[in-house]
């Protein structure tokens, strides 16, 4: 493409159209945009500042196809639309930009059910710790980690590309992801049950996150080797980059049990939800992992790390168990992917105090401590509250969930807030109208669970609850006689900031 022409970005105010429009730019085309919202409804807008790209909000005008070569138009805009009849400029579209611009850089992903932000987010810590830069989609308020964000966020200007990779329950998302970042190593945290509604079945959803296998390659990958899921796909899909394995040295709290790749149902002894020890008449079993932690210390957030050459001591700026998990993650993801010795590792480990909305403490109510955390999935919540008990001891859950998996997921996550909490609020609609069914069958939970009405707030994506039911549950779990209280679910880290209003 000639650098004196100029792109016409039509969407500058969506995700898409605003990568684009910044690739192109950093890479010294002329870019112009527009977009139907104007400049203050304009979500991303911020992002554009300092690019000297001039958009044209509200409309788009006469004046911006006249000064365009190249019009680029949202990939969302139907083949029929009237814009591709009536612009007589060639049309670049969204698998153009992809074609024509490639990453250029080491780009590194990260997978799995549950840890995928918390060890993004760490990792690209320490790279920036360490003097090396990773590109980021500078997006407001968008986690940004399926459809064609990492696609187009790893041809960002940077040193390094470190993507978190979801999947919206679309077979297909991450397999492209990293066949069009070029991806060259990768990390997965875990499989467990998720977005069943969407796929059917768990193995289903497993087949999904093993397209990151497969379309990987010879490339290196960083595994929990205690998660038959990821040991089974590994095998099952004959992957032949190099593997490394890490886990815990812990004793199993409970038993689980787990779908082989084989199809038999196997018993996990399980550390943390889905993973720990296991074994399989096909011949699946718990491997001796390269990297693993030892005296786990939770109290004094410390732990050992055993690698193929030394012992680490490593101090943790964060809580729980599943996170001595993602810490070993990044630790090796660091040491071999960022190339850097563990003495440049371990200060950034310990510095980091976690990302917003996990295990985050948002505020004190008459003396009551106030957690949020992000956890939407059955494993996600079980692990997660399972660390609140033993750190913390008794407390009063707010369950803002919908699970991604409906009823069935819905009924496992009611059933681990019951299992591990003093007394249950329930906010979201799924959540009261499993209340309901619990009341009805068992009076003797009248005193644990506690339940206004059941109302009609729709879901959107893993948004199960509304601000006013947010606030309502916390208002009423602030009544209950303990001294902790958690929010779970993805609207209780949205509107956590109800807790300054009470």
């Amino acid at each position: 493409m000639n650098k004196n022409k100029t792109f016409g970005v039509i969407g500058v105010c969506g995700a898409n159209g605003n990568l684009i429009a910044r690739i192109l730019k950093q890479r010294g085309y002329d870019v112009i945009g527009t977009d139907l919202s104007f400049k203050k409804d304009c979500r991303f807008a911020k992002s554009l500042e300092g690019y000297d790209i001039e958009v044209f909000y509200g409309k788009a005008p006469e004046a911006f196809f006249k000064k365009a070569d190249y019009i680029i138009p949202p990939a969302s805009l139907s083949k029929d639309d009237d814009l591709f009849k009536k612009v007589d400029k060639p049309i670049v579209e969204l698998f153009d930009v992809i074609d024509m611009i490639k990453s250029e850089k080491p780009v590194f992903g990260i997978t799995g059910t549950n840890g995928k932000t918390t060890s993004t987010t760490l990792l690209k810590k320490i790279a920036y710790d360490n003097g090396i830069k990773p590109c980021e989609h500078d997006l407001d308020g968008m986690q940004g980690n399926a459809e064609f964000i990492p696609i187009l966020q790893s041809r960002l200007d940077g040193d390094v590309g470190i993507l978190e990779v979801g999947t919206f329950g679309v077979s297909g998302t991450v397999g492209r992801i990293v066949k069009d970042t070029s991806m060259s190593s990768g990390l997965i945290t875990n499989i467990t049950p998720d977005h069943l509604k969407d796929l059917g079945s768990f193995m289903d959803y497993a087949n999904v996150k093993g397209e990151f296998i497969s379309e990987l390659g010879l490339g290196q990958l960083i595994v929990n080797g205690q998660d038959p899921t990821i040991m089974g796909l590994l095998r099952e899909l004959d992957f032949k980059g190099e593997v490394i394995t890490f886990g815990v040295d812990e004793l199993p709290e409970s038993i689980g049990m787990k779908e082989c790749v084989c199809g038999e149902e196997i018993a996990v002894k399980e550390i943390i939800s889905g993973c720990g020890y296991y074994f399989c008449k096909c011949g699946l079993t718990t491997p001796q992992v390269d990297y693993i932690a030892t005296n786990i210390d939770l109290k004094n957030r410390t732990f050992d790390l055993h690698t193929p050459n030394e012992k680490l001591t490593v101090k943790m700026g964060i809580d729980g168990l599943h996170n001595v998990y993602n810490l070993t993650g990044v630790i090796i993801a660091a040491h071999k992917f960022l190339d850097l010795p563990y003495d440049k590792i371990l200060p950034s480990i310990a510095s980091f105090d976690g990302v917003s909305g996990r295990m985050e403490e948002v505020g004190k109510v008459n003396g009551k401590d106030i957690y949020v955390d992000y956890a939407h999935n059955p494993a996600g919540v079980e692990t997660v509250l399972k660390e609140f008990k033993k750190l913390f001891g008794d407390f009063t859950t707010v369950i803002t969930v919908s699970s991604e998996s409906g009823y069935e997921g819905d009924i496992d996550i009611f059933n681990s807030v019951l299992k591990f909490s003093k007394f249950i609020v329930p906010a979201s609609v799924a959540s009261q109208k499993i209340a309901v069914e619990k009341l009805k069958a068992n009076s003797k939970l009248n005193d644990r669970i506690f339940l206004n009405h059941v109302d009609n707030f729709k879901k959107t994506g893993t948004l199960g609850a509304s601000q006013e039911e947010v606030r309502d549950g916390l208002k009423k779990a602030l009544n209950l006689d303990c001294e902790m209280v958690i929010a779970i679910g993805e609207a209780a880290t949205k509107f956590k900031d109800v807790v300054s209003d009470l």
